[in-house]
């Protein structure tokens, strides 16, 4: 997982209440239980104006030119603006990877589904949660926005918002540890301890 430090990206405005995950990675293309691949298919129903379907070319596919991902100047927008319950829905996790191959690292909104947004935090994005009148002052907002994890802060056109952040998911996301990789921290551990095992339990 990539470690995340500060980001300085222009913000994405979805200007949407609820949207669940079947939105933002519609039910056809959960069959791969890969990470990677599915930023194409992201809020597939709104970025296209065909059905999509596992194995189409989506650069021949008609775009929805009013969809906030396919206008120009969102193009290499990392940071994602929502509004109340983002991720609510089922509880795929399929749906952070999207945002995660998309280039999303950042998803800010007044309050976000609970799996969704302890998903988040495993597969290296980092919610936000800020009240409706910031969320508001952001959406206004047109300019590059900094996140700046360390101080738990956010810079936009000229002001600073604080945000809550749990200290261990802080720790792991600047360390870019995932589930596997905060277990591999102990690998040598795991060794020695598979080592005495069997030597212990030989005939196992």
């Amino acid at each position: 997982m990539e470690k995340f430090t500060t980001l300085t990206s222009i913000a994405a405005p979805l200007d949407r209440a609820n949207v669940d995950t079947d939105a933002i990675i519609p039910k056809q293309f959960l069959k791969s239980i890969k990470r990677s691949g599915f930023g194409p298919n992201l809020f597939d129903e709104w970025r296209y104006l065909d059905h999509g379907e596992v194995g189409m070319d989506n650069t021949k596919r008609p775009l929805n030119k009013d969809f906030v991902l396919n206008k120009a100047e969102y193009q290499d927008a990392k940071i994602l603006l929502a509004r109340e319950n983002f991720g609510c829905g089922s509880s795929r996790e399929h749906a952070p990877w999207a945002l995660e191959d998309y280039g999303f690292r950042v998803i800010i909104a007044p309050s976000f589904a609970d799996i969704f947004y302890n998903n988040c935090f495993k597969n290296g994005i980092l919610p936000i949660v800020q009240d409706n009148k910031v969320m508001d002052e952001l959406f206004d907002f047109s300019g590059e926005i900094i996140i700046d994890l360390e101080s738990q802060s956010i810079h936009a056109n000229g002001k600073s918002y604080t945000f809550e952040v749990d200290v261990e998911r802080k720790r792991r996301l600047m360390n870019g540890l995932d589930d596997i990789g905060l277990t591999l921290q102990y690998s040598n551990d795991i060794k020695d301890f598979e080592k005495n095992y069997f030597k212990t339990y030989s005939w196992l």
